[in-house]
């Protein structure tokens, strides 16, 4: 899952970029607002974590663009303004959640967790397509009678496949949705994943289509 980080503070932004590349997550920092309209754009990002005291625009004229532009992304405001009207405010504007600093890192995990079972539709903390489960929490994935503990990158790749199921991912889709701005992705990184993935839980678990991209099945498919 791709993540976008407005925040303007060193030190903070720091500790929540470490916090979530530990959790699997792919995370962009930006800065200041204009930088945060600018990395919108392409709506690459699946969950927006946003700061309100920025830099020359406040973040609420963030959200409510974002917001007037169409886009459905989950957004939480980190913000150190806690009064009642403030969270109103942020609110109103567009925001999923509100959560005031300082807070503790597990609490922000939990409420991404949060709003990301609601955009893909989950009830609880386990994503399941046809065979395969795979629990947000521990990483563990189910296939069949297989079970197994992913990597960062494998989860983050095989909750990216969950998200659609029965829907195919081109390698370029999958790269946006494991790989930060910064890291540099080998031409095969996606292929190496998906074959890590596959040894841990069967061949079948992902389904490539030839030329196109790779799937997870939505109905029960053949565990061999």
């Amino acid at each position: 899952m791709r993540i976008l980080l407005v925040e303007d503070d060193e030190m903070i932004g720091g500790a929540i970029v470490q916090a979530l590349k530990d959790a699997a997550y792919a995370v962009d920092w930006v800065c200041d607002a204009d930088s945060a309209s600018g990395a919108l754009i392409g709506r690459e990002h699946d969950v927006v974590l946003l700061d309100l005291n920025l830099p020359k625009r406040d973040g609420i004229d963030v959200l409510r663009s974002l917001r007037a532009e169409g886009s459905k992304a989950p957004v939480i405001i980190l913000t150190a303004r806690d009064s009642l009207d403030d969270r109103i405010a942020g609110l109103d504007a567009g925001a999923d959640d509100y959560l005031v600093k300082p807070f503790e890192i597990g609490e922000l995990l939990a409420r991404l967790r949060a709003v990301t079972r609601r955009l893909g539709d989950h009830g609880d903390t386990k994503m399941t397509s046809g065979n395969l489960t795979l629990d947000s929490n521990t990483h563990l994935a189910v296939y069949g009678q297989t079970e197994c503990s992913l990597t960062g990158r494998e989860f983050a790749l095989l909750s990216a496949l969950m998200m659609k199921p029965g829907t195919v991912m081109s390698r370029s889709e999958l790269e946006r949705k494991v790989y930060a701005w910064e890291e540099q992705v080998e031409s095969n990184a996606v292929e190496v994943v998906i074959h890590g993935i596959r040894k841990k839980l069967g061949a079948s678990v992902i389904r490539n289509v030839r030329g196109v991209g790779w799937l997870v099945d939505k109905e029960n498919n053949h565990v061999p």
